[in-house]
């Protein structure tokens, strides 16, 4: 497999894998169903402040082996006694096509330390349950549980009592993490929360298909990052035994009464950039949403680069980061 450990795109923007150093083309199907993953470095929290950042790991289930990944500006600032002046709340969710990676995953780690600081905001990163051994819905069933961890476990975390805003929450996804966080927020809308609101929804490059292709995934036969064939394997290993790439899970734009977006948050931000595979599909979710939806739909799809090059380009995080910061704080005047 190629050396992961010191990935990163060169100057120019390339990838930092060809398609046969993908992670996702190492993945190996076992004959009684489960998979072998690829080896990625992890990394462990550590509340010793690197990058400006502290960290630590929060259980959610142990029956689940789920926890969050709480990532803290530091020096924090000040814990003052109005929330004026006090962190947004972002539920992240890590890509990895339901099946690979974690928050502790080396580039997803330093990703989330650098979204801490650059937006700022308290960054909860969820450890999900993978496929194939928990097939969807399992992944938004872990999803669903961080959500209810903002009403029943985030007041009382000592770092969100004395520096976050509850009443300034967002979920965001990632790829595949994108897709749990869409399917997170639908659930939002007759939730009691309690303390937490959640203000809106951030889909970064969500992962989304359908059983016909469009133009851009099938041009991505020899795509450094998303390749055809690992797109296909990853949704084979994901969806329920049975279902096709047109189960809502995967092509909800198809597969779903367009009621069902009543439930999203007041405002969605969605996020992609023009080399992806699915930059297609990113374009009909988001006409989607504009046109049969009541939230307030931002789009900023024009940025140059692969699929998650954010996580191995800092101008292109920068640009991410920037569109979160705006998002976010838009409203807080209100």
């Amino acid at each position: 497999m190629g050396d992961i450990t010191d990935a990163a795109a060169d100057a120019s923007g390339s990838p930092p894998w060809t398609k046969e150093t993908n992670l996702f083309m190492q993945i190996v199907v076992n004959p009684d169903g489960t998979v072998t993953r690829p080896e990625a470095p992890l990394v462990p929290a550590s509340e010793v402040a690197a990058a400006g950042v502290i960290s630590r790991d929060v259980p959610l289930d142990a029956s689940a082996g789920t926890y969050l990944r709480l990532y803290l500006p530091s020096p924090s600032p000040a814990a003052p006694a109005a929330t004026a002046s006090k962190l947004p709340v972002v539920l992240y969710f890590h890509g990895g096509g339901f099946v690979i990676l974690s928050p502790a995953t080396v580039f997803y780690h330093g990703h989330c330390e650098a979204m801490a600081t650059a937006v700022p905001a308290i960054v909860a990163s969820l450890e999900y349950r993978l496929a194939p051994e928990h097939r969807l819905p399992a992944a938004y069933e872990d999803a669903a549980a961080a959500v209810a961890w903002l009403r029943d476990g985030a007041p009382g975390d000592p770092w969100v009592a004395a520096h976050g805003d509850l009443s300034r929450c967002f979920l965001m996804g990632s790829s595949s993490g994108g897709n749990m966080a869409f399917f997170a927020a639908l659930r939002t809308g007759g939730l009691d929360l309690g303390p937490a609101t959640v203000r809106g929804v951030l889909l970064h490059q969500p992962y989304f298909g359908g059983v016909d292709r469009t133009p851009s995934e099938a041009g991505s036969v020899d795509d450094a990052m998303l390749p055809l064939e690992a797109n296909d394997r990853l949704w084979s290993l994901a969806l329920p035994l049975g279902a096709d790439r047109d189960h809502e899970f995967c092509n909800p734009v198809k597969a779903m009464a367009p009621e069902v977006l009543a439930g999203l948050p007041p405002r969605c931000l969605v996020t992609g950039n023009l080399d992806d595979p699915l930059i297609d599909r990113l374009r009909e979710f988001a006409r989607w949403l504009q046109d049969r939806g009541s939230a307030e739909v931002v789009v900023k799809a024009d940025v140059a680069g692969f699929h998650a090059s954010e996580l191995f380009v800092p101008e292109i995080a920068e640009v991410l980061f920037a569109a979160m910061r705006e998002f976010v704080s838009t409203g807080d005047d209100a």
